[in-house]
């Protein structure tokens, strides 16, 4: 496996387990991460990022990954994979992402997920949602 493929499949690991600093160390200074179909302009920097996923995975007890395939062409690593979501209250909702990630200096520089925001979201438990609009850009921006 190449070393930007590693160094991805370390950071789903680390998002997986909630294990940020490992995540962290994936991450570019200048990292942008961004969830392309929702209209918040992404999270800059590690701990922005950090801050962004903490937003849902602070309702999660558990994030499960499966992936289906992951291929490398230069500094450019895509990944094709389902997230299993299981939150603190017992709901569970599954979806598959296409996430295209862009390597700068051995690390992660952008991290784009493209994903079916509808049906995604439609699985969604209400108070989740709650909790996600009364969020904005603001926490997790510098």
């Amino acid at each position: 496996m190449s070393n930007h493929k590693v160094t991805v499949a370390k950071l789903w690991q680390a998002l997986s387990e909630g294990d940020w600093e490992t995540l962290k160390a994936c991450l570019h200074p200048e990292i942008h991460y961004r969830d392309m179909p929702s209209d918040d302009p992404g999270a800059h920097g590690p701990e922005n990022v950090v801050k962004r996923l903490s937003i849902a995975w602070d309702h999660l007890e558990k994030q499960e990954q499966t992936t289906h395939h992951m291929a490398a062409e230069g500094d450019v690593v895509f990944l094709d994979h389902t997230e299993k979501w299981t939150f603190n209250t017992g709901e569970t909702c599954e979806h598959t992402f296409a996430t295209m990630h862009e390597m700068k200096d051995g690390l992660v520089y952008r991290w784009h997920d493209y994903w079916d925001m509808n049906k995604f979201v439609s699985q969604f438990p209400g108070w989740f949602l709650e909790e996600m609009a009364k969020k904005s850009a603001a926490d997790f921006s510098d």
